[in-house]
């Protein structure tokens, strides 16, 4: 590469760093705005964060027994059997995985459920478990709901790249439930709805008292804390605990700076307009974003010269898990054709994938640290932040970019912020639920 070439080269790098920059003023703001979306949504007002009731507390960790848990996540179904010790320890007994096919997600939501049911039963195949007795069983949708109840809940719009028919609107737990019917598993009674954000809070709070926050970085990403009752205007009449988990609904976060490559993934997205904060944050958008700007590079001339674009003009074709591969040290190169990549061309990409990343895990950051700041103002207690997903676990660097700006925000206080991973906390924390929903239900029957 020439001098003018490299010179070009650095600009562009330089200019890229800028528009993808959080500045502390930046995560300030975010925090401005952030508590400012709270309070309308917990009113409910016009709001980007849709602040939803979950009818779930923590637990106390007393709960005991054996429960199912199902979780719909992004683009996996599991199916867990959880044994809870009453002493605050939780055994994930059994587990079983399976991938969503893209026409289960595109297509009815009868034929949806009904394969959700489906991998139900391979679960008890596949563990050997016996059918002779009944069994509750609590349901992880990770999917914006309004819940009426702990055991029923309206779909208010697929997310994530689902847009299965006839579900929207429609209480999941009855179509569900109409589902098992459908297959004749009468055993089964759908005991509780929870988001994984409340399961993955539940679930660390089971054995840590100072667990008051969780949060999903992964496909997608969303975050629930504990919300006083008397603040939730919007619900009057909740009963009478003192608090209440609330799910934020954080991915539809609107009140952001975008840059150029955020608008163009925007205005080709399912839902324009929609899940700003997700789109600029989870894995099912970061490699999009690293593409779109390969593309532009690779136009002008400056990465992979005399290269076709064809390798990367199909969108989502480069992956969050290709650029944690180049933050590991491998390369991606295979994956599209290329051989012979240059020593700059790899330094260029790695620098695409860091810049991206970096904006990612200090948003998210910044959001965390804004809920913080809503239940404790001046910071004077300790917070663990239980967090599931594949980004925060698996994503070189991507914890460490998260503690740097809340060490921004917050200076020696932030040592009081506890960022734990809290792996298949969404699937046992429906189990805890599941387990705390069939106690009162069995309470109130005798």
């Amino acid at each position: 590469m020439n001098r003018d070439s490299a010179n070009m080269l650095d600009r562009f790098l330089s200019h890229l760093e800028s528009v993808f920059f959080i500045s502390l003023h930046d995560a300030q703001e975010i925090i401005s705005n952030f508590h400012q979306e709270m309070r309308h949504g917990l009113a409910g007002g016009e709001s980007s964060l849709k602040m939803i009731p979950s009818f779930v507390g923590r637990p106390k960790g007393t709960e005991k027994g054996k429960f199912l848990a199902l979780d719909l996540g992004g683009t996996n179904i599991r199916v867990l059997a959880v044994e809870l010790d009453g002493n605050g320890n939780a055994t994930l007994a059994a587990v079983s995985k399976f991938v969503i096919p893209q026409e289960m997600m595109s297509g009815t939501g009868d034929k949806l459920f009904d394969f959700i049911v489906d991998c139900i039963q391979l679960f008890f195949k596949e563990n050997n478990i016996g059918i002779q007795q009944a069994y509750d069983l609590a349901f992880t949708f990770s999917f914006p709901v309004e819940q009426g109840s702990i055991a029923s809940g309206k779909l208010i719009g697929w997310t994530k790249g689902f847009t299965a028919a006839g579900v929207e609107g429609k209480d999941v737990v009855a179509l569900l439930s109409e589902a098992l019917k459908r297959k004749e598993i009468g055993f089964i009674h759908v005991a509780a709805l929870a988001n994984d954000t409340v399961g993955t809070l539940v679930a660390k709070s089971y054995a840590d008292p100072y667990c008051d926050m969780g949060v999903i970085l992964g496909t997608g990403t969303n975050a629930c804390y504990p919300e006083k009752i008397a603040h939730i205007l919007k619900c009057p009449g909740l009963g009478a605990s003192e608090e209440m988990i609330v799910n934020i609904e954080w991915g539809g976060f609107s009140q952001l700076k975008t840059n150029i490559y955020d608008n163009v993934l925007d205005r080709a997205s399912l839902n324009v307009g929609k899940q700003l904060l997700e789109k600029m944050v989870s894995g099912m958008y970061l490699g999009e974003i690293a593409r779109l700007v390969i593309v532009e590079m690779m136009e002008q001339g400056l990465l992979f010269r005399g290269t076709s674009l064809s390798a990367f003009s199909k969108g989502y074709a480069l992956t969050t898990e290709h650029l944690s591969m180049t933050a590991q040290g491998s390369g991606f190169f295979a994956d599209f054709g290329l051989r012979d990549v240059s020593a700059t061309d790899r330094q260029t990409i790695r620098e695409i994938c860091r810049i991206v990343s970096t904006r990612s895990a200090k948003l998210a950051g910044a959001a965390i640290a804004a809920v913080v700041a809503w239940m404790d103002a001046k910071l004077e207690s300790d917070h663990t932040i239980a967090i599931d997903g594949s980004l925060f676990e698996k994503y070189p660097g991507f914890k460490g970019y998260m503690i740097d700006i809340l060490n921004d925000l917050f200076g020696d206080r932030g040592a009081r912020i506890k960022l734990d991973l809290a792996k298949d906390g969404s699937g046992i924390g429906a189990a805890i639920i599941g387990a705390v929903a069939a106690f009162n239900r069995r309470r109130m029957i005798t």
